[in-house]
């Protein structure tokens, strides 16, 4: 392995920062290295908030109350965006027509290959942080404090800075149970405990009541919640 593939072995999650600051210079490089990612046709369908000040980090914070979101040095909200789409559409004398499930993957694809360049590029530096989805619980609320126009929607934010403590780098399920060759392979229970096992090895004392598995009824095992659904029809992409 060579220095690249043996930094992207060795993520893991910060949620605990140091009161360091990333320098505006090096924010910014790590940002460019984020938008060098492969996206759609070019269309480059995202835009990125970069929230510096307490007090918007604690007005996100009111509605997503984690503190990996009140301590880092930046809070980086992803968006998809289509409304500079429009504008191009429109300036072309198209109808605009972005409601559907294939612009919300087009722009959803890129901004999650934009934000993994993004944090391992501040990993390669000594920076370190986490991705955090739940924004998308408060989806309205959060467009608000960010002013997101019609047509965006937020996606994720990454919680970047220092790193104060690095926990041990948690195991994935094994190559064999994710990668197939030619043809997709259903999985069968035994592989669901066997990995409950090893999360479990893994948490020692840091054990939540709950395993792996068990935890993926509280996603999936009930109807989702309607907040992200009912702010993607107020910004009309749905």
């Amino acid at each position: 392995m060579n220095e690249t593939i043996e930094l992207m072995m060795k993520h893991t999650s910060v949620r605990n920062f140091t009161e360091e600051k990333i320098p505006e210079d090096i924010l910014k490089s790590l940002i460019e290295a984020g938008r060098a990612a492969s996206n759609w046709k070019n269309f480059q369908s995202y835009s990125i908030i970069v929230v510096e000040s307490q007090a918007q980090k604690d007005a996100i914070y009111a509605y997503q109350p984690q503190k990996s979101i009140k301590n880092c040095s930046h809070y980086l909200v992803f968006v998809g965006d289509l409304n500079r789409a429009k504008i191009a559409v429109e300036m072309n004398g198209g109808n605009f027509q972005p409601a559907g499930v294939e612009s919300l993957l087009i722009s959803s694809i890129d901004a999650a290959a934009a934000a993994e360049n993004v944090l391992l590029a501040a990993e390669s530096l000594g920076y370190g942080g986490v991705m955090v989805g739940l924004i998308r619980d408060q989806s309205a609320e959060i467009s608000a404090v960010l002013d997101l126009p019609d047509y965006t929607y937020p996606l994720f934010g990454i919680a970047l800075g220092k790193p104060a403590r690095l926990n041990a780098v948690k195991p994935r399920l094994p190559y064999e149970t994710v990668v197939f060759p030619e043809k997709y392979i259903e999985q069968t229970p035994t592989v669901i405990a066997d990995y409950d096992k090893v999360q479990e090895d893994y948490a020692g004392t840091r054990r939540l009541d709950s395993t792996w598995s068990s935890r993926m009824v509280g996603q999936w095992g009930k109807p989702e919640l309607s907040s992200s659904t009912e702010n993607l029809k107020k910004k009309k992409l749905l």
